[in-house]
């Protein structure tokens, strides 16, 4: 008898078209059977050792979080409930350019004090890999969801050529791809950058061109945190895109916003300018969270040069009051390009985490809220802040616009990202709360998509990106990672208020046919692996 049948659901299966009635059978981690109309029919029923009444419950593939990043979180925290209680099955890490392999021990001390603001200083976590396939590996040891990896350009930049802002040697070019080769033949699923982040922000276009080909060749993608998401947003993307079809490699642009006052109402800019690619044979995909602020580190703002060295380099800087001055004046005047080009607005700048306690009455105020309460200039307060909390401090800022938000999620090519980081006291929402605000505020309030599409997009679209041959449908021979959840009431639980609070209205998740969240409450299953392409 097999393990488990859903019985009576409304099953949406990832490929955007109509919903059905049927019984899914799953046994072995797989589906092995799917009984279309079983009860009006009345025809046999399936039989199994465990039944679940669906009656009234949508089900669908479980969600691929195409931009996460849990690479600390999967192995810290077993629970992991602010993704498997949205109905995660699947987190793509090493984003941004950023992360934890491959590595020696000069890089992985330096790494952990770039990215403490998104996963932690990491000393809470043994870490026991150097590789790209050492970390798959460890997660092997069983995590809460599945995850798949990107090998991260800044970190592979940081190894060879250190922290500096310089071009790469031949030699170390060659290195430098054979790195790339080594993370996509250990199992990674394609390249990711950090374009405004140090020392990936240091590559010219010409040494990521030479990546990609390596990506390529290996069947991997392209995934840029691109140089600019303010001023120069449109640019930027035209030059992601030019660049991967030099390299003949595909592309996924992630957390694909247009931030700021310069772009509101240029989403149909953005999307016009990808539909001319596409229609010209370009493979192109993107992502983007259901919210309109963004979250980064506060020391994610500091213009590039202020950045070269590491840092120990960038502390330095910040406390030496000439080159502070002149750190303020391309923030507030000129626009750093840390900003993306547009001189910041402290009141849009909301503290979302700190590193150090003494630090946490700061906590949820913007910047110049802060600065209004110790009686100085706002510069004055993030500047403290930054030295202080040794660049560990995370923000949230307000720019995003509504009307860009609703046009790009509406793309042929758009698939979910929650971008979502997990560490402070405040984290932005969308870390809880991205999968089911798309089902309940986009589809069930608002509209802008129907409920099968935007399971497509949740689910098989991204899947086809990451070359998974058996998930992302509900199909007979496939993975079962599936999600049950209530159309009616499916929502967010978290706010900007309270952005730890789980979700309503998705009862059951499953991974790999165990159940991760049952009766609505995250069970002690670990069933979560690496996913490597090619690999089942």
């Amino acid at each position: 008898m097999e393990q488990l049948v859903i019985r009576d659901a409304d099953v949406v299966d990832g490929s955007g078209e109509p919903s059905y009635r049927a019984d899914v059978v799953v046994d072995g981690g797989r589906i092995v059977s799917i009984v279309k109309e079983a009860a009006a029919a009345g025809c046999q029923r399936p039989r199994a050792m465990r039944e679940v009444d669906a009656e009234g419950l949508v089900l669908c593939p479980g969600f691929i979080d195409m931009h996460a990043h849990s690479d600390l979180a999967l192995l810290r925290d077993p629970d992991h409930s602010a993704k498997a209680a949205q109905g995660v099955t699947l987190e793509v890490v090493g984003q941004d350019g950023l992360s934890y392999a491959p590595v020696d021990d000069r890089t992985l001390e330096q790494v952990r004090r770039a990215i403490t603001g998104w996963n932690g200083y990491g000393y809470d976590v043994e870490i026991d890999w150097r590789s790209v396939g050492e970390y798959l590996d460890r997660l092997d040891r069983g995590i809460a969801v599945n995850a798949a990896y990107l090998v991260p350009q800044g970190t592979v930049r940081a190894l060879v050529v250190g922290w500096e802002d310089r071009p790469a040697t031949p030699g170390e070019l060659d290195r430098m791809r054979r790195l790339v080769a080594e993370g996509m033949e250990q199992g990674a699923v394609g390249l990711s950058s950090g374009l405004t982040y140090p020392p990936g922000m240091y590559a010219a276009d010409a040494e990521l061109t030479e990546l990609c080909r390596v990506v390529a060749a290996y069947g991997g993608y392209y995934c840029p945190h691109h140089r600019s998401y303010g001023a120069g947003a449109l640019e930027a993307y035209a030059g992601m895109i030019a660049l991967a079809r030099e390299a003949g490699c595909p592309l996924h642009l992630t957390h694909a916003t247009l931030n700021f006052g310069v772009n509101e109402g240029r989403a149909p800019e953005l999307l016009a300018l990808l539909d001319e690619a596409l229609d010209a044979g370009a493979d192109i995909t993107l992502d983007t969270y259901p919210y309109t602020p963004g979250c980064t580190t506060l020391a994610a703002l500091l213009p590039s040069w202020a950045s070269e060295g590491g840092p120990e380099e960038v502390l330095a800087r910040l406390t030496d009051p000439a080159t502070a001055a002149r750190i303020r004046h391309e923030l507030e005047v000129t626009g750093s390009d840390g900003c993306h080009g547009v001189p910041v607005e402290w009141e849009t700048v909301e503290i979302s985490g700190v590193t150090d306690p003494a630090l946490g009455d700061l906590v949820g105020r913007t910047v110049r809220e802060a600065a209004g309460l110790r009686g100085e200039a706002p510069w004055e307060t993030a500047r403290r802040l930054l030295v202080e909390d040794r660049l560990g401090t995370t923000v949230l800022q307000h720019v995003g616009h509504e009307d860009n938000v609703r046009a790009i999620m509406r793309h042929r090519t758009h698939t979910g990202g929650s971008d979502g980081i997990l560490r402070g006291a405040k984290p932005h929402p969308r870390a809880y709360g991205t999968f089911p605000r798309y089902l309940g505020h986009y589809v069930r309030d608002l509209g802008i998509l129907s409920l099968e599409e935007c399971v497509a997009h949740l689910t098989s679209r991204p899947a086809a990106r990451l070359r998974l041959p058996d998930r992302g449908l509900v199909r007979e021979g496939y993975r079962a990672d599936l999600v049950l959840f209530d159309p009616q009431t499916v929502a967010p639980g978290a706010t900007f208020a309270e952005p730890r609070r789980l979700p309503t209205g998705i009862p059951y998740v499953l991974v790999d046919g165990r159940f991760a969240i049952e009766d609505g409450k995250r069970t002690d299953v670990l069933a979560g692996r690496s996913v490597r392409p090619g690999v089942r």
